[in-house]
């Protein structure tokens, strides 16, 4: 069994020790173990991370991360920054995750697309540390929405932290240094700087920048190696 099997049957395990909001009907009609997690998808050697807040049907119902509405979003404006065209060929859209990776907060559905709480995160970071800081060989992060990136603020200084997020003006044109920590399963701590870059959650729902989204991810991975 390799280290990152042993990881998602750490995290299944740790689903099933006690009980937390899960959107259960869903799972069903997927016919999926609800307590399975849907960590990832894409390539562990990739550059770039898509880090988004929690997964939506779509994305219980194909069993990986950002391939609903927004997903779609993602997955086309990564295309367009490689291939300098437009495209909505699925084929070509999943072909594009050869070379990012996707992932979330929690690698659970909520009921009614909730956020989950302050607890449900806590339980579930150390998995997500293991698979950023020890199985993840990239160093740039994108986060979609605000909880995502907020996701990250135990990895810098506080105060530092609070004052990039508050330059409403710069927030999205900028980025901020962590230091992602983990342990590893010798128990050794593990460290990695990583950049994490901030975009708007690219939900149709989300009225202010949903049209403006694809010119800010543009934007984003015009500066970056893929």
């Amino acid at each position: 069994m390799s280290n990152l099997e042993e990881l998602i049957n750490a995290i299944q395990t740790e689903a099933q020790n006690a009980d937390f909001p899960l959107d259960i009907p869903v799972y069903e009609s997927a016919k999926k173990d609800p307590t399975k997690p849907i960590l990832y998808y894409g390539n562990l050697k990739s550059n770039v991370c898509f880090f988004g807040r929690d997964l939506g049907r779509d994305e219980v119902m194909a069993g990986q991360p950002l391939i609903g509405a927004s997903g779609t979003l993602v997955r086309q404006g990564f295309y367009q920054a490689i291939y300098k065209e437009n495209t909505s060929d699925r084929d070509k859209l999943m072909a594009v995750c050869d070379r990012l990776l996707l992932t979330n907060t929690v690698p659970y559905k909520p009921p009614e697309n909730k956020a989950y709480g302050v607890r449900v995160k806590k339980r579930f970071r150390p998995f997500v540390e293991q698979l950023l800081t020890i199985h993840w060989q990239g160093n740039h992060i994108i986060t979609l929405g605000t909880e995502a990136f907020k996701w990250f603020e135990p990895y810098t200084d506080k105060e530092t932290f609070n004052q990039f997020w508050a330059d409403k003006d710069n927030r999205y044109h900028q980025s901020i240094e962590v230091n992602l920590t983990s342990i590893d399963n010798q128990r050794n701590t593990v460290h990695k700087k990583t950049l994490i870059s901030p975009l708007p959650h690219p939900s149709p729902l989300n009225q202010r920048y949903y049209r403006l989204f694809p010119g800010m991810l543009q934007a984003r991975l015009a500066s970056l190696e893929f």
